[in-house]
């Protein structure tokens, strides 16, 4: 028999459960089959963070391609990092009655109250790359990169570049993403291990804020440099924030005197990789991000059991990567 997808309520389950009898029994041709088992389940509501960054994009173009397959239809909005802006599209999304509800929150202590909402109304919320983990929310489940053991990879590859020198480093931060918060906290836990074991010394000397943007990084690299004439590495907590520092970078006639360790491994930034304006970055994977998402939609939809979360690891992703990387462009045909 094939296999039903829908939403929660029981009615409409055992309608269309009748009709894919029905059209078994009739003898109804496979492909009218498949027809009905991908009927329209209802709209899956996605909040992102902001979708200027191809990150986001990415993870809202597969969440619509994956959940079109399943019968859903996706409406995919930006919360522009905005909580307000945020909460009120969740409140839209109560009023449109939609069958699950993607967040990736602005900031997960000030979106609980819209949160609760979506639960009072048994529309299930799921979390997307940046967790809730609130006390008083009902989270379905959380898909994210696992951006703490991300930071760890982004400390080796700090202490790799930097080599027996040591010396200063900036962070370049998104306080208010939970997921940065959590790529810092590994990042520092590796250089303080580092220093403990009386490897040369890495000392890091500020942490700015980015707004995890170009003109951000740019700006927080401004800052870094004037305070810190002799600054030796940064860590920026995403690409457009490494990209806008290298930038800043090549203004201040700094470039070769000051490496970078990104994170995401959206095509700009491995482009950069390539062309040695970056050291490395943890790259993520928002298109499976995407597609556990939906999976996870559909589970719940049959009513099975999900883990409170799904952890994707990163891959550490150097010059070389970049250079045997069929994805990029060469220097000479740009």
């Amino acid at each position: 028999m094939a296999t039903l997808l829908v939403p929660r309520r029981l009615g409409c389950r055992l309608a269309c459960l009748a009709l894919a009898a029905v059209l078994l029994a009739t003898g109804c041709p496979p492909a009218a089959r498949e027809r009905a088992a991908t009927a329209q389940h209802g709209t899956i509501g996605v909040s992102l963070l902001a979708l200027d960054n191809p990150f986001f994009k990415v993870i809202g173009d597969t969440i619509v391609a994956e959940g079109k397959k399943q019968g859903f239809d996706t409406v995919v909005v930006s919360a522009d990092k905005d909580v307000a802006r945020q909460g009120n599209q969740i409140k839209d999304f109560l009023v449109g009655k939609v069958a699950a509800i993607v967040l990736s929150p602005c900031d997960s202590k000030s979106i609980v109250p819209v949160i609760r909402e979506a639960n009072d109304a048994g529309i299930p919320v799921f979390t997307v790359d940046i967790p809730c983990d609130e006390p008083g929310v009902s989270i379905a489940t959380q898909v994210a990169t696992d951006n703490f053991g991300g930071g760890r990879e982004a400390g080796q590859a700090m202490i790799e570049m930097l080599g027996t020198a040591g010396g200063k480093v900036a962070v370049l931060h998104l306080k208010q993403a939970e997921s940065c918060q959590l790529r810092v906290k590994g990042f520092r836990e590796v250089i303080d291990a580092h220093n403990a074991g009386g490897g040369p010394k890495i000392e890091i000397v500020t942490e700015l804020e980015s707004n995890g943007a170009k003109d951000g990084g740019a700006k927080a690299m401004e800052d870094a440099i004037q305070a810190f004439p002799d600054l030796r590495g940064v860590f920026a907590i995403n690409d457009p924030a490494a990209l806008g520092a290298r930038a800043a970078l090549e203004k201040a006639g700094k470039a070769d005197q000051i490496g970078i360790i990104g994170f995401d491994g959206q095509p700009e930034g491995k482009q950069a990789i390539r062309d040695g304006k970056i050291y490395a970055d943890p790259i993520q994977f928002p298109d499976r991000m995407g597609e556990e998402i939906v999976a996870a939609i559909v589970r719940w939809s049959r009513g099975e059991a999900l883990p409170p979360k799904t952890l994707i690891p990163t891959s550490l992703y150097r010059k070389a990567d970049g250079e045997k990387d069929p994805a990029l462009a060469t220097e000479a045909a740009r």
